[in-house]
Order: structure tokens, then C-alpha cells, then sequence
């Protein structure tokens, strides 16, 4: 197995899944609901810097594996599926949109996998859609975990709750846009192979 930096940063944002939902378990009199929020959206944050800063230092110093390409993503699965299930624990999503983006990301990562074993790969790689899918989905969800008034200067004042329910709005429709586009793209191979693959 190798270990570089971008690997480490790769691990450390799953070990900050365990922190992220047990500040969640702190009793009250340890840390106020309002700190919990900031802090629970604090280490999402860092974990999700971790994630672009670990796919960008690998490819800056030539470090890339198909280790580390494995574990990125799981890594960034695992975080947003606590973040949600989190939310939704605590009322600030319904269930129903929780279940449509990890239901894609499951739905997506299989198809992925059959297609490499095929050798069609490529055929469902990465495109802007879902990237912007995710954009929306990291900025929403650090919102939703603050979940209140944020003054930003000049007597300006951002509602997380409002802006950050928009926003996985936003993400959950265009889960279901990528994930159709990304089956229309797959579609050919699935028609022609059925159950033989």
C-alpha cells in the first residue's frame, strides 16, 4: 500500500468523520449548540480542503496511484453520507434528499465499476455536471451544519438555513440530472451486455 502526503490528507479526512459526528454527542454543559454547529461545520470544511488539496498535490509532485484513486472517493462518500445522515438526524433535511444523493453515489460507483471491468472507463468519468453537483453540495452542506444568521460586514447577514436548503436543492436535482446522464451514457454497454458482464 503507498503512503505520500496526498494519501495522509486522503486518511485524515476519514478520520475526521468520527470527530465530525461525536461533536454532535458532546452534552451541552462541554459545548453550546451554537459551537457545535460551528465546529461540526468547521471540520467538514477542513475535510473537504483535505479533498481538493490531496487530488491537487498528486498530481503536482507525480504522486498518483490507483490506491489513492480508490480511496478519494470513498473518502469523500463516506464524509458526505455522515454529513447528511447528521442532518437529517438532526430535522435540517428530509430524509427523501439525503436518500437521492447517496442513493446516486452507490448507483454511480457500481456502474463505475462494471464499466472498468469492461474497459469502458472512461465512458462515465468525471464531467462538469458533477462537478458542479458537488460544488453546490459542499458549500450547502457546511451551511446546513451552521444553520443560522451569519453577519458578513456592512450590515449584510446570510441566512445558512435558507441559502444552504437552496443550495442541496439545487445539488438533488442535479444528482438526478448527472446520474440519468451518466446512464445514457453507460446505455449502450448496458443494452448490448445485459447479465453477461
Amino acid at each position: 500500500m503507498p503512503f505520500n502526503f496526498p494519501i495522509f490528507l486522503t486518511w485524515l479526512r476519514i478520520v475526521l468523520i468520527p470527530l465530525f459526528v461525536g461533536v454532535f454527542y458532546l452534552p451541552d454543559m462541554m459545548m453550546s449548540p451554537a459551537h457545535r454547529n460551528l465546529a461540526a461545520a468547521a471540520i467538514f470544511i477542513l475535510a473537504a480542503l483535505t479533498d481538493w488539496f490531496d487530488g491537487y498535490l498528486a498530481r503536482k509532485w507525480n504522486q498518483t496511484s490507483s490506491f489513492g484513486a480508490f480511496l478519494d472517493p470513498v473518502a469523500d462518500k463516506l464524509m458526505v453520507t455522515a454529513a447528511l445522515l447528521v442532518l437529517v438526524q438532526l430535522l435540517r433535511l428530509d430524509a427523501a434528499i439525503a436518500l437521492v444523493i447517496v442513493g446516486r453515489e452507490i448507483a454511480i460507483s457500481a456502474l463505475r465499476e462494471w464499466m472498468a471491468q469492461i474497459g469502458a472507463s472512461k465512458s462515465v468519468a468525471v464531467n462538469q455536471l458533477g462537478k458542479f453537483k458537488t460544488a453546490c453540495q459542499m458549500v450547502a452542506i457546511p451551511m446546513l451544519l451552521l444553520y443560522g444568521p451569519v453577519p458578513l460586514g456592512g450590515g449584510f447577514v446570510l441566512d445558512t438555513r435558507v441559502w444552504g436548503l437552496w443550495l442541496i436543492y439545487v445539488a438533488a436535482v442535479l444528482t438526478i440530472w448527472s446520474m440519468l446522464y451518466y446512464m445514457k451514457l453507460a446505455w449502450p454497454q448496458i443494452r448490448e451486455r445485459g447479465g453477461r458482464a
